[in-house]
């Protein structure tokens, strides 16, 4: 029992933490994408 504790909580522990930075790196992409398509609208008028 005591052997499964931390395998549970580690796996627990890297799939939050790998949600946490795919979508750290997903907002960062879609904010620089939105910026840039911002900027095109505005030098285009």
């Amino acid at each position: 029992m005591n052997f499964w504790v931390p395998v549970i909580f580690g796996t627990f522990k890297l799939l939050v933490l790998g949600t946490g930075m795919f979508l750290a790196i997903k907002s960062h992409y879609d904010g620089e994408k939105k910026d840039k398509a911002k900027k095109n609208e505005t030098e285009g008028q």
